[in-house]
């Protein structure tokens, strides 16, 4: 028996079987993406090292990465996994070539994933540092990220801002608007992907997630990142909730620091 099947071995132990978690051929065929050889190689460091104990069922799906519960104690962690095989590397590479925390980056696909994970805890770390609602970064190794689970303690998640509207949308507009200033005020950081999307609605407060594509203000496009997030927020407080917002010039010079009305 090789070192891999005795650690898959160990594995199954600790992973949900996927026939269990995955239903369909389409299902299946994402797991098999998901759990390549490296993926549980990852996941069997983790464990040994205590980070996890178990690795349950899928929270939510997507084209680069999967985000799975896992269990340490009897805390509910998430586990995001970046899938190597169907990332969207020449995408990931533009947001990774122009931000100086990175160069160095070999362009491989493997290096690039594993880049855009550190990447993502790297700026999960900031928002943290200036207040942001965000998941608690805990540890990332290759194209796992290991964070908080945002969601109940049944291990029900939190749902998008687009499918279940804030209650108080005024507040929460003005809640995301005062984020995106601090992030780049305080921390020099641009979102690059905030939208109805990439924001959680838990306890009627918005958390934003999906941070691996965030770049600091010295990066060529930030500006342009930071303007279509002002523009995409804006939209879906006016657009679908119905409620007056500001002028999105007068929004961008107040987060910019610069005289409104000028």
């Amino acid at each position: 028996m090789s070192r891999f099947e005795r650690i898959e071995r160990k594995l199954e132990r600790k992973i949900t079987k996927p026939e269990k978690v995955f239903k369909t051929d389409e299902d299946r065929k994402v797991c098999s993406e998901v759990f390549d050889k490296s993926t549980l190689l990852t996941l069997y460091d983790l464990a040994n090292r205590g980070v996890i104990d178990t690795v349950n069922g899928p929270v939510s799906t997507g084209k680069e990465a999967n985000i799975f519960r896992a269990y340490k104690s009897d805390n509910i962690i998430a586990l995001k996994i970046y899938r190597i095989a169907t990332s969207d590397f020449r995408t990931m590479w533009q947001y990774i070539s122009g931000d100086p925390r990175f160069t160095g980056t070999k362009k491989d696909h493997r290096h690039i994933v594993y880049t855009w994970a550190k990447k993502e805890f790297r700026n999960l770390e900031k928002a943290a540092e200036v207040r942001v609602y965000a998941p608690k970064p805990f540890v990332v190794l290759n194209n796992v990220l290991v964070m908080q689970f945002i969601g109940d303690k049944k291990g029900n998640a939190a749902p998008l801002m687009k499918d279940s509207p804030p209650e108080n949308p005024e507040k929460v507009l003005d809640l995301l608007l005062k984020f995106i200033k601090k992030l780049y005020v305080n921390a020099e950081l641009v979102h690059a992907d905030i939208s109805e999307y990439n924001v959680l609605m838990f306890n009627d407060k918005p958390i934003l997630i999906d941070w691996g594509q965030a770049v600091t203000i010295e990066h060529p496009m930030a500006e342009s990142f930071l303007e279509r997030d002002v523009r995409n927020i804006l939209r879906y407080f006016r657009d679908k909730l119905r409620i007056s917002v500001p002028d999105e010039k007068e929004a961008l010079r107040k987060i910019r620091g610069e005289k409104v009305g000028s």
